[in-house]
């Protein structure tokens, strides 16, 4: 994606106000985030238009502190480049610096987000068109837990619910191959598109410890799948040996930007893209384009987001990368209950949408 078609977009701040958003989850954590809303003129001078965002910041407390401080003044005339320029100038956490740095980005991109919605709304027009790229039907995987301990009971019941669903998985050491049967059994080894080891949180209630016996296990029971973040040690890294499962890797919680893939141990195939975690549009753009041009293949990634920021998510992927194993399902499928309904793979986006994040409905 080129930054340059968005750059000099022209965004203009009357009004700025957040709301605070809650819901239980499927992993056994009540998830808090915030909606970031800039108003401002309407494209016809009568009334108002509005943009939105969403600071995907994990810790509730940052969140309940952002309602008490509200964000710093962001009224003005902008381009999307001069309101990021103003952004370095402020602290986004007047209420105190939060637990973890990334938590910076993430409240920078809602506040970025919003600001792109709002700019395309009054230019009357979508991100596709600005970067001249069509928006396709996204396929997505489904993101579940299986439980303590874990079963492949949900797998089965949303399989039943949406034939063919394919999904994103969190292996943990309680994989044994008695559990490995039973998900072939349910859905299908081949079902299963993105094995998430976790190996790069530290500190966090997902931590999963590098386990050579658990590598090995996945890597040759779910032989089509992608492995994403494992924690190369001594006693793994011969694991990863092969080209050809080196081919399989992909990479998520260390990649910030550009100079975060390059530090990587060897060149990717696969990047698990979450815009958060860039912070800013020029980072996410400069990435993507590094990946274009590298033919490493990208697919979205979600936070539990409760609002529009996972249908920019949605579309994000409809115009960069509409075939990838996408972890982008719609919100209903982080209900902790399995729901009839659900949307099927993959989401056809709208066709008269304006600003960013309307082609889905989330």
């Amino acid at each position: 994606m080129e930054y340059d078609r968005i750059a000099d977009l022209s965004v203009s701040i009357d009004g700025v106000s957040t709301a605070r958003l809650e819901r239980e989850t499927t992993s056994d954590f009540t998830r808090v985030t915030t909606i970031v809303s800039l108003s401002g003129p309407a494209p016809d001078g009568n009334g108002t238009v509005t943009g939105r965002g969403e600071d995907v910041t994990y810790e509730t407390a940052d969140h309940d502190r952002l309602v008490e401080t509200g964000l710093p003044d962001l009224t003005g005339a902008y381009t999307l480049d001069s309101f990021a320029d103003r952004l370095d100038e402020l602290d986004l956490f007047p209420g105190g610096a939060p637990d973890r740095e990334v938590f910076r980005n993430y409240r920078r991109w809602g506040l970025e987000s919003a600001a792109l919605d709002l700019a395309l709304r009054q230019a009357e027009t979508d991100l596709g068109s600005v970067l001249d790229r069509t928006a396709d039907p996204v396929r997505f995987v489904a993101s579940t837990r299986l439980g303590d301990p874990p079963t492949a009971d949900r797998l089965a019941e949303l399989r039943e619910l949406v034939p063919g669903l394919e999904f994103k998985l969190d292996p943990t050491p309680e994989w044994d191959a008695a559990l490995v049967d039973a998900i072939d059994e349910a859905v299908g080894t081949d079902a299963v598109r993105i094995l998430d080891l976790k190996g790069h949180y530290e500190g966090t209630d997902v931590d999963v410890p590098a386990d050579s016996d658990l590598y090995e296990r996945v890597l040759e029971s779910f032989p089509e799948a992608i492995i994403e973040d494992p924690n190369l040690t001594d006693g793994t890294r011969p694991l990863f040996d092969d080209p050809a499962v080196r081919a399989r890797v992909s990479w998520d919680a260390p990649i910030h930007g550009v100079d975060d893939i390059e530090a990587l141990p060897w060149v990717p195939d696969w990047l698990n893209v979450k815009p958060s975690r860039f912070g800013s549009l020029e980072s996410l753009c400069e990435t993507l384009r590094y990946c274009d041009d590298r033919d490493i293949r990208c697919y979205g990634g979600g936070q539990f987001e409760l609002g529009i920021g996972r249908a920019q998510l949605q579309t994000l992927a409809a115009i960069g990368y509409p075939d990838g194993p996408n972890d982008v399902a719609p919100r209903a499928y982080n209900d902790p209950g399995v729901a009839d309904g659900l949307p099927a793979s993959p989401l056809e986006p709208a066709t008269d949408a304006v600003g960013f994040g309307p082609l889905f409905d989330g």
